[in-house]
């Protein structure tokens, strides 16, 4: 396809029509000049395809629905969402697909986002290397994906008009960071722009993150189209660099992009790069098309299972009462064992191919009985259903209790207006646990819920959304076919009051203010010491892991070096498992530090399989990157000077092995300064640093040989610290020429 002549040869209408799509999920073909039309097709846990016989939007075909975002995540493993992102994409093209919707990487601000079933964490360092993986996957197979929502796109409510306001640091370091590891690592053919305005200006016409930021700064060079109505003004979004409105606008956004071009307020110019981009897309993803690619759904099933075990996170096992004896009688009790909640309502919903409960996959092969325990669909204690689940756990060895959230407590489209599960879920949990001393819990749900039961109940397994096949996966981890080797992608705090956002979630009918800024999940509860449910990172496992002989390549680097790190882990159990070794860095004190910093911020995780007595070695690698933090006034990423520990850890809150490190920080940064600037503003860059020293100096001459009493002297340090610039005039008579050359010298 020769896309410069194709462009040369279409007609304005043509050029402005080409920019939206022809129906729900069709791009535009231009058949007189051979431009065929492409499929684009919801995600990201699976396929979502509508059926071919049909012209309901939503109706789809059958599907492998694998574990949904927030399962996966605690996987803390790029090889897994590289195999699932694989296999999504043989899926798509089987089916002719050619673009799929996801991976969803926004973060977790609120434990109530009603999408948080589908997002990765609240963490930008692991859900971006996690969908960049998935990503690769993906594209591997000649498919497209769609890194979405961006940006700052962490709530329902109002979420197609609310305007998220943050600070340039905040957005950058948290809301950011993730996606543009994605974009860098995983090279997406397309990302997706949110429906919410960020800091007033809608995304679908935010020329500084499509344009500016994303390309400039980034480097991306794919295509971005809007979410699903998410179009505000259609020829603003072109200028600003989005290319690909979705669904079809009817003709109307087209005519309006055909107008604003003949009246001269849309440069023809612009509106023929989005129409260039649209056109890479389709003959990207069509030139890979295998017209004779088929999947097979019994396969990918049994993928599913597999995958699912290695998500699920151990998070109580009192005793070692996990596993279970598989030769003695067991009580499966509660609803979701028989019909379980594995995945999220909305855009996301896979029409599953088959689905596997817990009890399925238990009877026949172990000792298991089961009991309803509560009704399904609505939240009411049913006093028989609990009677006959209490007797059915008397008469066992062990039960086991699968609850969580239904369908109706968190879905796409409306937020969580509490952390509760239901009444009839808690109350069984809680009546079973007087009874039966081996009680294990497994949780169905998406997102943190509080566990009022948690002191009673000897064991616990948070099996999240995990896909079709998650109750086989249950059922492989309850009696030891597999070990647990998932890890929390989020805190599970103790209760709804105790997160970060609670005053200023959802905010209001306008606007949310992110006031917590970079102080989100584990950042917060870390730095404000609060007792959690579950820790960030944490998780348990049938084995036990020994960490040795932490190393550094370097104690002492600047901030344009890198620095590896190594350790040697040990499985010193009797079991085969997999250990998660997380990497934190924290900023010590010192006399160049200024910014507030979290305790320690994850920065390299992997993931390790070892047999009993096995031991390897895992290795790091640090950038400057992980040291920096984003400064607005110098307008980029900054290394402040000092000392930093590398820490190996199980959590966010279990270090094992620290190593202390000095970097320099040596980076030259664009300089932002005005005469409002402050000397502690800018003495954070050296070279204002260096001139500012002779004029500090004289100013400071000039005040002294007053009596201001005792401890004078770091009350005028402190004074001099907050001055602005053109404070100087009044102390020593400098003038404002010799300020604004000061000025002049530090920004060349």
């Amino acid at each position: 396809m020769d896309i410069k002549t194709i462009i040369s040869q279409m007609t304005l209408e043509e050029k402005a029509g080409l920019c939206s799509g022809s129906d729900f999920w069709h791009t535009k073909a231009v058949e007189r000049l051979g431009v065929p039309s492409i499929m684009l097709s919801d995600g990201p846990h699976g396929l979502r395809r509508q059926r071919k016989d049909s012209d309901i939007p939503n109706e789809s075909i059958e599907a492998v629905c694998f574990p949904t975002g927030s399962a996966a995540a605690c996987s803390f493993d790029r090889e897994l969402f590289r195999t699932l992102g694989e296999a999504i994409g043989r899926e798509c093209q089987a089916e002719d697909v050619q673009v799929i919707l996801g991976p969803a990487v926004n973060m977790k601000r609120s434990p109530l986002c009603g999408r948080n079933f589908e997002y990765l964490s609240e963490d930008p360092c692991l859900a971006g290397e996690l969908a960049a993986s998935q990503i690769a996957g993906t594209e591997s197979q000649g498919v497209g994906t769609s890194l979405k929502h961006f940006a700052a796109n962490n709530q329902e409510t109002r979420r197609m008009t609310v305007s998220a306001e943050l600070d340039e640091r905040t957005l950058r370091e948290i809301y950011l960071a993730q996606f543009e590891t994605a974009v860098k690592k995983g090279k997406p053919s397309t990302l997706m722009c949110s429906y919410n305005r960020i800091n007033g200006v809608y995304s679908s016409e935010n020329k500084r993150l499509l344009t500016d930021i994303l390309r400039g700064e980034w480097g991306f060079d794919g295509l971005v189209m809007s979410d699903w109505g998410a179009v505000n003004r259609r020829p603003e979004g072109i200028a600003a660099g989005l290319d690909l409105e979705m669904p079809a606008s009817n003709g109307v956004t087209d005519q309006e992009i055909v107008e604003a071009v003949k009246e001269g307020r849309l440069a023809e110019s612009d509106l023929d790069v989005c129409v260039e981009r649209v056109l890479w897309l389709v003959e990207k993803t069509m030139s890979a098309r295998r017209p004779e690619a088929s999947f097979d759904r019994e396969a990918d099933h049994q993928l599913a299972r597999k995958l699912a075990a290695q998500c699920m996170v151990l998070l109580k096992n009192e005793n070692n009462l996990l596993p279970l004896d598989g030769k003695k009688p067991v009580a499966f009790l509660g609803a979701f064992a028989k019909e379980p909640r594995f995945q999220g309502g909305g855009s996301s919903h896979i029409n599953a191919w088959k689905v596997t409960s817990a009890l399925e996959a238990a009877q026949g092969k172990y000792q298991v009985t089961y009991a309803q325990g509560y009704p399904t669909g609505k939240d009411e204690i049913d006093e028989a259903l609990l009677a006959e689940a209490v007797e059915t756990a008397k008469n066992a060895y062990a039960a086991v209790v699968f609850a969580g959230l239904p369908d109706s407590f968190e879905s796409e489209g409306f937020d969580r207006s509490h952390m509760n599960m239901p009444r009839c879920h808690n109350a069984l949990i809680e009546a079973v646990c007087r009874v039966q001393p081996n009680t294990v819990v497994v949780l169905h749900n998406g997102s943190p819920v509080e566990m009022p039961w948690l002191p009673q109940a000897p064991a616990l397994l948070e099996a999240y959304l995990a896909g079709e096949a998650s109750g086989g996966a249950v059922t492989d981890l309850l009696f030891g076919e597999e070990n647990p080797s998932g890890r929390l992608a989020e805190t599970f705090p103790k209760r709804l009051a105790d997160t970060p956002s609670f005053l200023n979630f959802p905010g209001e009918p306008k606007k949310v203010e992110y006031r917590e800024g970079i102080f989100i999940g584990y950042r917060y509860y870390d730095k404000k010491e609060m007792e959690v449910l579950f820790p960030f990172g944490y998780g348990l496992s049938y084995t036990q892991f020994q960490y040795s002989g932490m190393r550094v390549s370097r104690q002492k680097f600047t901030d344009q070096e890198t620095v590896a790190v190594s350790l040697k882990v040990k499985n010193t159990g009797s079991r085969p498992g997999r250990e998660v070794v997380q990497l934190y860095v924290e900023s010590l004190p010192g006399p160049q530090k200024k910014m507030i910093r979290p305790v320690r911020e994850l920065k390299g995780f992997e993931k390790v399989f070892l047999l009993p007595g096995e031991e390897k070695e895992v290795a790091f690698s640090l950038d400057s990157r992980a040291f920096a933090c984003y400064s607005e006034s110098l307008g980029g990423w900054f290394v402040e000077s000092g000392d930093y520990v590398l820490t190996a850890a199980k959590s966010s809150r279990e270090p094992v092995l620290c190593q202390t490190v000095t970097v320099q920080g040596t980076k030259a940064l664009p300089c932002r300064f005005t005469m409002e600037s402050s000397v502690e503003e800018l003495m954070e860059h050296e070279k204002a640093r260096q001139l500012l020293q002779e004029l500090i100096f004289h100013s400071t001459t000039g005040m002294e040989g007053g009596n201001m009493g005792e401890g004078s002297e770091a009350m005028e340090e402190a004074m001099m610290r907050e001055m602005p610039l053109r404070s100087f005039r009044s102390f020593g008579g400098v003038s404002t020429g010799q300020l604004q050359e000061l000025l002049e010298k530090i920004t060349k």
